[in-house]
C-alpha cells in the first residue's frame, strides 16, 4: 500500500510541477527559471504545513499514510527541494547549526558540480 500511495502522489506532484512550469513560462517568459523557484518555494511552504499538521493535528491512525501520499508522493514529485528544506530545518531545530550549514553548502555545491561533471562526461564521450 505504501508504494501505491507514493506512486500515485508522485504522478500528481509531477503533473502539478509541469503545470506550474508552463504557467510561469507563459506569464513571465523564459529569461529566468521562475517555474523552478515557484515550485521550490511553494513546495517548501507546503512541506512545512503538511509536517506540522501531521505532527500536531492529524490522528495517529492515518498520519503515516498521509505523509507518504502528501510529503513523499505529491511533494516528492512536485519538488525534492521541499525534502531538502525539511532536512535543513530538522538539523537546525535540533541545534546542529554547523551541520545544517554544511548540508546546505555541500548539497548545493556538490549537486551543481555533479551536473557539470555529467555534462562534461557526455561531451567527452561523444
Amino acid at each position: 500500500m505504501s508504494w501505491l500511495l507514493v506512486f500515485l502522489g508522485g504522478g500528481i506532484g509531477a503533473a502539478a510541477r509541469h503545470g506550474v512550469n508552463l504557467t510561469a513560462a507563459r506569464a513571465f517568459g523564459m529569461s529566468f527559471p521562475w517555474g523552478t523557484i515557484i515550485v521550490n518555494v511553494a513546495g517548501s511552504l507546503l512541506m512545512g504545513l503538511i509536517v506540522a499538521w501531521l505532527a500536531f493535528r492529524a490522528h495517529a491512525g492515518w498520519s503515516q499514510h498521509a505523509r507518504l501520499f502528501l510529503a513523499t508522493g505529491i511533494l516528492g514529485g512536485f519538488t525534492t527541494f521541499s525534502a531538502f528544506s525539511l532536512d535543513v530545518a530538522l538539523l537546525w531545530e535540533r541545534g546542529d547549526h554547523g551541520l545544517a550549514a554544511a548540508y546546505v553548502a555541500g548539497s548545493v555545491l556538490l549537486s551543481i558540480a555533479a551536473l557539470f561533471f555529467g555534462m562534461w562526461l557526455v561531451r567527452a564521450l561523444s
